[in-house]
């Protein structure tokens, strides 16, 4: 496969690096770094664009400026890119409006296109989660969410000391972060491995938005946590703890000692 990913700071930039590190063989992953200025509206969208850039199978769209939605039709045109992936991890880099926009340009001109909010929610088949989560058939980007996107582990606990022996990863985030926890679960109790996904995600760190989002009531930093927490705990499902809980209320008594003789 052969992939463009649009690129405009450090968030980009991060994923880029791991797209290159960790892709299948005989994938390509090309950069172009957009103006990191863009007016609001682009009336010519050449006029921003280089002179070439290289042909795609699929565009990965990673601006932090609204306008660079404006530019994506014309990559898609210049690039005869199938596909393009343009994820929602912080909406004001691309409101839901203009998403809708561009979906509805890329249509146009033959290009299907998703917007997984957040990224680590992008499957073979669907993205986002709950409620709000979208069905697509796409065979360039299902190909791409095959090893990048929603986290999926292969976790071995020891069943005797109910200890993480190796956690596996089968699909990377994007991003990389899912390698992260993986790493960091290795020797951890059972009990603790959900928490311990949590704070390992939250350290990587995650660069979506730590705003409350519309649609979920909740950060996308959060919802992308749950993801991977959620994924955890479907592992470890095999391997059940037992708790022992003291009811609600009651003292326990202090230990009497037996009686002397002489008493």
């Amino acid at each position: 496969m052969q992939i463009l990913v649009i690129t405009q700071g450090e968030y980009g930039r991060r994923i880029v690096q791991n797209l290159r590190d960790h892709a299948p063989n005989g994938w390509r992953v090309e950069e172009w770094q957009a103006p990191v200025s863009l007016p609001l509206v682009i009336d010519y969208p050449e006029e921003y664009l280089p002179d070439s850039l290289p042909a795609a199978d699929l565009i990965v769209s990673l601006g932090e400026n609204p306008g660079v939605a404006e530019l994506v039709p014309e990559i898609a045109k210049r690039t005869a890119a199938r596909a393009v992936i343009a994820p929602i991890d912080r909406p004001e880099w691309l409101p839901k409006g203009l998403a809708r926009q561009l979906a509805g340009w890329l249509q146009g001109i033959g290009v299907h296109a998703v917007f997984p909010k957040p990224f680590c929610s992008l499957t073979e088949t669907h993205y986002n989660v709950g409620r709000h989560r979208v069905d697509y058939d796409d065979e360039v980007i299902s190909d791409f969410a095959r090893h990048f996107g929603h986290p999926r582990f292969v976790i071995t606990v020891d069943a005797e000391s109910k200890m993480i022996v190796e956690a596996r990863v089968e699909r990377d985030t994007a991003c990389g972060c899912a390698r992260h926890v993986a790493e960091g679960l290795a020797g951890a109790k059972v009990d603790d491995s959900e928490f311990k996904a949590g704070m390992l995600h939250h350290h990587y760190p995650c660069l979506a938005a730590m705003g409350i989002d519309d649609d979920f009531a909740d950060t996308l930093m959060h919802v992308s946590g749950n993801i991977t927490k959620e994924e955890v705990k479907e592992q470890i499902r095999p391997y059940p703890t037992v708790r022992y809980f003291t009811p609600g209320g009651r003292v326990e008594e202090p230990a009497v000692s037996a009686p002397k003789d002489d008493d």
